[in-house]
């Protein structure tokens, strides 16, 4: 199988320079997935998804604003990390492609359905929102990165993301992910912390037409089922897959949630 690879590019986004970095990687003539990464992550995030999909799929996967290599760029705001997306498929002259993303990478996915529909053949939302917690603590977790560095944070995301058997299966990879949390940019995770704060899509979700795949996590304590249902039941013929894992469940179960978007991407039928 034929393969290539290619990182880091600018790109001019509202007349300002800002330099998103990606990766992409598979058969030049497969179609196009994107992956967007969660707050605090960085597209390496990825690696338990990239030897299954490109075996169906070109995958492009990016770092998210103020995430990893990406620069931040003025107020982060959701529209404009889906807009990101769509500057980034025009740099590379994709017209058309599937959208995977987890926890705020999802939420950017909605919008893109609702906004962009078409630039996108489908949307899969796994571990995410219309609304993600409260503007509340979003605003108050912004305050302490800035003041305080992301150590707290990091210290506490193990709780967050994975289940407890999960932690102490994978103790090394888990560290590994919490060390580069603790490493990221205060001001690139604070800024996008205020762009959640501000994001609420519950009104939106009936408007979607496009086929859309949700994966919950039912040990999830985040984005809860409860929310996933909540999405369901407004995005008219959207799927509902409830996957046991917490919070990320791409590095998890990855297994199950690849298998998932190959099918629901049409992956068995696409090379």
């Amino acid at each position: 199988m034929h393969r290539s690879l290619s990182t880091g590019c600018w790109l001019a986004i509202r007349n300002n320079k800002m330099k998103i970095n990606y990766q992409i990687e598979g058969p030049e003539n497969a179609p196009v997935i994107v992956l967007s990464n969660s707050l605090g992550t960085t597209l390496s995030m990825w690696q338990p998804q990239i030897s299954a999909l490109t075996s169906h799929f070109r995958v492009l996967r990016y770092d998210t604003h103020g995430h990893g290599k990406t620069e931040k760029n003025e107020t982060v705001t959701l529209a404009q990390l889906g807009e990101d997306v769509v500057a980034l498929l025009d740099h590379l002259a994709i017209e058309k492609a599937h959208f995977c993303g987890i926890s705020m990478g999802g939420l950017t996915g909605l919008w893109l359905a609702r906004y962009k529909p078409q630039r996108f053949h489908s949307v899969t939302v796994l571990n995410s929102a219309a609304k993600i917690g409260e503007a509340t603590g979003w605003l108050s977790r912004a305050q302490a990165v800035r003041e305080k560095g992301m150590q707290a944070i990091a210290a506490t995301a193990p709780e967050r993301w994975f289940s407890e058997s999960y932690r102490l299966t994978a103790a090394t990879h888990v560290a590994f992910l919490c060390q580069q949390l603790a490493e990221s940019s205060p001001e690139g995770y604070a800024s996008c912390c205020e762009a959640l704060a501000n994001a609420d899509l519950r009104a939106e979700l009936s408007a979607i037409d496009l086929p859309v795949l949700l994966i919950a996590g039912e040990l999830d304590p985040v984005t809860t089922v409860a929310d996933a249902q909540f999405m369901q039941q407004k995005i008219d013929g959207s799927r509902l897959e409830i996957v046991t894992a917490s919070h990320l469940s791409s590095i998890e179960a990855p297994e199950v949630v690849n298998a998932l978007l190959i099918e629901f991407c049409g992956g068995n039928n696409a090379r």
